[in-house]
């Protein structure tokens, strides 16, 4: 093994064992107004984590006396962090949005570690979650985080958010300045920090990697940064030059072979989905259009210049469906396709288990990271649909488990009550929970791992039956009963405010949607994990009618007619032969 191989493998293993031991390695896409079909913005987030339990976090709207102080707990491991105070009055919150339509997603990529603060209070998913209960717009949410930070410190590694409301959508990458103790105090308290607003029709994509390089410097509308992110920079030795060409990700999370192959990856794979394998951006005032399969030499890790553009135009506008769909990937169709090589086993699974680097003989390792993975906890598509009020408008699309064979459910950012199958609090990693959408998915998805050529498709084609119904004009039906109602209170207002309790028959009827919706898909998906058990049982597939019974012999209905056993695919079998042939090989 020559040098230059030795330190490529040396950094992609220690990168592959970083996100091994990273309990939130997520994949996030944003999706602009201008690029949607309906005139909407749309965040899609995929919380992967070992150690997170899928459930829908849900806080009323509520009043506070002067002088309550919030609890702060690390959103990764429920360590109390220390107390903040709390404002007048908080929004309600769904998930990752609130009432307001503003939605949150995040990634964590790390970055230099010694700008942790050991010292801070607000962590990064406290960060999320208290900014949506304080701030209506994107970029009120970006100041509150920044002043949270800057106040209370900011307790975690490096981070992308996505931040989007009805109007607009930012990509924001950040990280702490780690500490510097004078007086008893941390001097470097606070952030460094970048927010772009994402250009109108254009998406944007992040996966546990900083995409923000160079920025504009004097383009408040479009671009906000910390005052001291080039020269906090200078002062740690991270940058040297003219401001202009200060580079974030470089200076504070500089890319790596396995920042590439594990995390950008993704980024790219989702970029080359929604815009049909053709990469369409601006750059100096031109616009060009390139093949994303030409950035495959920086997606293998074989060219870390060549860095992907940050804002891509959609070959198409985007559907809920679309970006939801994206999030189901695992590299079908590339070099990288995961259920293509012997590591797919005999049935072709787009899965590897945990470690993500292991090594043979002198060599190291990695298994790909897609962006649909096993151990997602939860995972959602947040639409904010500019065309409608606030009451109707936010829809939070959620899920539980892996995104690939698990459905997204419509919960209205307005409602009442949660779906008790997503109820915090109903089972949790160690407790099973018959009535919980994780578990029940968990059920599903690993039924599909045994034998996933076989058993997936099947699951799929429920998947897209009621994310098809749903999507393609069942909530829109609903949206129009509702906003019946709600016209029929603003015309009796005669143009004054609408009392909040005035609205409390809207939400009912948004809670009854939400709570019907979910309850009654997870009781279907019940049913399908019983039918995919008795389908599919020891390597089996057993046929079924139209209607959907099991065909059966004439004499007798418990003996299945027309089975099958497909068996295990060439590569695998090609693989056995070649391993072990002389054993087994027929004489």
């Amino acid at each position: 093994m020559n040098k230059r191989a030795t330190i490529l493998c040396g950094a992609l293993m220690a990168s592959a064992m970083a996100l091994t031991q990273q309990s939130n390695a997520c994949t996030n896409i944003i999706v602009t107004r201008g690029a949607s079909k309906d005139n909407s913005a749309m965040v899609s987030y995929a919380a992967d984590s070992h150690w997170l339990y899928g459930e829908l976090y849900f806080h009323p709207a509520m009043d506070w006396k002067a002088g309550t102080m919030l609890n702060i707990v690390e959103w990764d491991t429920s360590k109390p962090l220390g107390q903040i105070a709390q404002v007048p009055h908080t929004y309600k919150t769904v998930g990752n949005m609130n009432e307001h339509q503003l939605i949150i997603g995040e990634t964590t990529w790390g970055g230099r570690l010694e700008l942790m603060d050991s010292t801070a209070i607000m962590d990064y998913g406290s960060l999320i979650y208290v900014a949506l209960q304080r701030a209506r717009t994107a970029r009120e949410a970006i100041q509150v985080i920044v002043d949270l930070a800057n106040e209370y410190g900011y307790a975690s590694e490096g981070e992308s958010f996505s931040i989007a409301d009805k109007n607009e959508a930012w990509v924001m990458d950040l990280i702490g300045k780690g500490v510097e103790m004078k007086d008893g105090k941390n001097v470097n308290k606070g952030l460094v920090w970048v927010a772009r607003r994402i250009p109108d029709g254009y998406i944007c994509a992040h996966a546990n990697q900083a995409r923000i390089q160079t920025f504009p410097l004097n383009d408040p509308e479009n671009c906000l940064y910390a005052p001291d992110v080039i020269e906090f920079a200078r002062s740690k030795g991270y940058f040297s030059g003219k401001d202009e060409g200060f580079d974030f990700s470089a200076a504070y999370n500089p890319i790596d072979f396995g920042g590439v192959r594990a995390c950008d990856a993704r980024a790219w794979i989702a970029f080359r989905i929604l815009c049909d394998g053709k990469f369409t951006y601006e750059k100096d005032g031109k616009m060009i259009t390139e093949d994303a399969d030409d950035y495959l030499d920086y997606v293998m890790g074989k060219n870390l210049k060549h860095r992907m553009p940050l804002f891509v135009k959609p070959a198409r506008k985007l559907g809920v469906k679309d970006v939801a769909d994206a999030m189901r990937d695992h590299f079908e169709g590339t070099p990288l396709d995961m259920t293509q090589d012997i590591g797919a086993g005999g049935n072709a699974l787009p899965y590897r288990w945990r470690p993500m680097g292991f090594k043979v003989g002198d060599w190291d390792y990695i298994n790909e990271r897609a962006i649909a993975t096993q151990q997602t906890g939860f995972w959602f598509v947040g639409q904010a649909r500019h065309d409608l009020p606030d009451i109707v408008g936010g829809v939070i699309w959620f899920g539980t488990d892996d995104a690939a064979t698990s459905y997204l459910s419509p919960i209205y950012t307005n409602t009442d009550k949660v779906p008790e199958c997503f109820r915090e609090g109903n089972g949790s990693l160690l407790k099973y929970s018959p009535t919980a959408s994780f578990w029940m998915n968990n059920r599903v998805t690993n039924t599909c791992y045994r034998a996933y050529n076989m058993i997936a498709p099947t699951v799929r084609a429920e998947v897209d039956k009621f994310e098809n119904e749903q999507m393609g004009g069942k909530l829109s039906e609903n949206d129009q009963k509702v906003l019946n109602e709600y016209n029929k209170l603003v015309s009796k207002a005669g143009g004054k405010e609408i009392k909040d309790k005035a609205l409390n028959p809207i939400r009912k009827m948004l809670t009854e949607y939400s709570v019907n919706t979910a309850q009654n898909q997870f009781d279907h998906w019940v049913a399908l994990e019983q039918l995919i058990t008795v389908k599919f049982i020891d390597g089996n597939v057993k046929a079924q009618n139209e209607d959907g019974t099991f065909k059966h012999s004439k004499y007798d209905e418990g003996i299945p007619d027309g089975l099958t056993q497909p068996g295990y695919t060439e590569k695998w079998k090609e693989a056995v032969v070649k391993d072990h042939g002389d054993i087994i090989r027929v004489r």
